[in-house]
């Protein structure tokens, strides 16, 4: 298939025409077909081949059984309506957005009772980078993401967190005194996101929002940056870029 574009751009557009021919032929062939049909019905060389089925295996556009591609549950996601993809299918593209605005590790948390657990998370690029283990759960005082939820609560459910929680000393600047994290909470809500500053992993600087979906709070974003790169401007930056993408899912 013949490509076309603008300067500088032929290569991606190329890669990007290589990558619907690549999904259309499997559609065409649903029962599945393998890496060396495709390159030979498409005439796309097997080194630049087998990253763009990797790519699609890793989105879910294709499903690999053996040595066989076949279309995947990526194609059906497609089709649906925002509304009808399950909550983790819908944010994902945020947090892949996030990663790649900021390129820093980033992540979606859900609040299980007193804790958090990080759904979703897409890990930076840097030499330096903070890795976060999906299914992880982690209390709420110490991470940005729980910072962001906590600050949302009512005076009674906050109330309830203190009485009922033991927080835990993670780092020396782990704020587990009551009074100083309901300062912390405040100033959340006066700024619109969470920071924390080596309160949970030492070196790390962790900045939260919430996401809320017809005006519920269905948990948090957060981006985990290392100290050496996280100063004031980054932090104001960072934040900023998780209120934009934040209200375009409320929206």
């Amino acid at each position: 298939m013949a490509t076309t574009g603008g300067t500088g751009s032929g290569g991606a557009v190329k890669s990007a025409m290589r990558t619907l021919d690549i999904i259309e032929y499997v559609v065409a062939h649903p029962t599945g077909v393998v890496a060396q049909e495709i390159s030979q019905a498409l005439s796309i060389p097997v080194s630049s081949l087998s990253y763009l089925l990797g790519t699609l295996v890793d989105r879910q556009y294709l499903v690999r059984a053996g040595r066989l591609y076949q279309p995947g549950s990526g194609l059906d996601r497609l089709r649906l309506a925002p509304q009808g993809l399950p909550l983790v299918e819908r944010v994902r593209p945020l947090v892949r957005t996030l990663r790649m605005r900021l390129d820093e590790t980033s992540s979606f948390f859900v609040r299980r009772d007193w804790q958090i657990e990080a759904i979703i998370t897409e890990t930076a690029e840097h030499t330096l980078r903070y890795s976060i283990a999906v299914g992880a759960l982690t209390p709420m005082h110490c991470l940005a993401a729980g910072k962001a939820i906590l600050a949302t609560l009512s005076e009674d459910e906050l109330a309830a967190y203190f009485a009922g929680t033991l927080r835990a000393q993670f780092s020396a600047n782990t704020i587990i005194d009551e009074s100083q994290l309901r300062e912390e909470l405040a100033r959340t809500r006066e700024q619109g996101f969470a920071v924390t500053r080596n309160e949970y992993t030492p070196g790390i600087c962790g900045i939260g929002r919430v996401l809320r979906d017809a005006g519920q709070v269905v948990g948090s974003l957060a981006v985990a940056i290392p100290v050496v790169r996280c100063d004031a401007n980054v932090e104001a930056s960072a934040g900023e870029t998780l209120k934009t993408i934040a209200e375009s899912f409320s929206a």
